[in-house]
């Protein structure tokens, strides 16, 4: 495995195919895996660059807390590394947020971008918070206590089907599977209090824009519609039936709707 010095931190990283630059950004308290059909489906055609974040995947975590500020300083440490002066960005989910930030404050580090599932504020978020129930779900069966039960009294409901990042994020951490619950703690105070971007300031984006979400995405379809319509000639594209887990439901769809944006 390739490990990169990236602000002092040795942080897992890969690179194949050939072709013009991608870099792939994950999203919180996801792996590389979550984006590995998308990958693969590039590598024939670009030259693939993604690493993993402090706390996911591979990656040790770090004593503080995240920040969307600490994550951009990473992904541009990260070009500088590999000296990359320009690449089309896709990133998923806190990827995407990250991707955002980029095309912001770095609009020459961007040739592309495509933001799959973003967010502008913690108001993005639907009301059932899908997403959060769904990255809880413990990796092992066991039943879940209900906050007052389904009538109030309390009683526990059976377990989810287990989450597929708390499945590799127990394979992979160096940190071991039981700081699972450290990372994800970190993140929620994390989604709860960032990112803050004006919807205004998205008009001072000059890349090319994609902008992707789930018509079941636990990002507010208005919101997704606010983003694309805040940035000079983005395209916007709604997969029907998808919810925030949508790169692992429509791979292909996704895969192909991104190939054709880049070309």
């Amino acid at each position: 495995m390739t490990y990169l010095q990236i602000n002092g931190m040795d942080l897992y990283a890969e690179v194949a195919g050939d072709g013009a630059p991608v870099l792939l950004l994950h999203g919180g308290f996801c792996s590389l895996e979550a984006m590995r059909e998308l990958s693969d489906s590039l590598v024939p055609h670009y030259r693939v660059h993604a690493f993993e974040r402090p706390g996911h995947g591979r990656s040790a975590d770090i004593d503080g807390e995240y920040s969307y500020a600490r994550g951009l300083a990473d992904t541009i440490a990260y070009l500088d590394s590999q000296n990359l002066e320009a690449v089309h960005v896709i990133g998923y989910s806190d990827g995407a947020i990250l991707g955002l930030l980029l095309a912001l404050e770095h609009p020459g580090r961007v040739r592309s971008l495509t933001a799959i599932s973003a967010n502008l504020d913690p108001s993005a978020f639907s009301t059932d918070e899908e997403h959060q129930s769904l990255v809880l779900t413990p990796a092992r069966q066991s039943p879940v206590h209900t906050a007052g039960g389904p009538d109030g009294d309390g009683a526990s409901a059976p377990a989810a089907k287990p989450d597929a990042e708390r499945l590799h994020y127990e394979r992979l951490s160096p940190d071991g599977p039981e700081h699972a619950d450290a990372v994800l703690n970190k993140l929620f105070r994390l989604w709860t209090t960032e990112p803050n971007i004006p919807a205004a300031d998205l008009a001072r984006i000059t890349a090319p824009v994609l902008i992707m979400a789930g018509d079941r995405d636990s990002i507010r379809p208005d919101h997704t519609l606010l983003i694309a319509a805040s940035i000079p000639g983005a395209r916007l594209c709604i997969v029907p039936g998808a919810s925030h887990g949508l790169l692992a439901e429509h791979p292909a769809l996704i895969s192909s709707v991104i190939r054709g944006f880049l070309h």
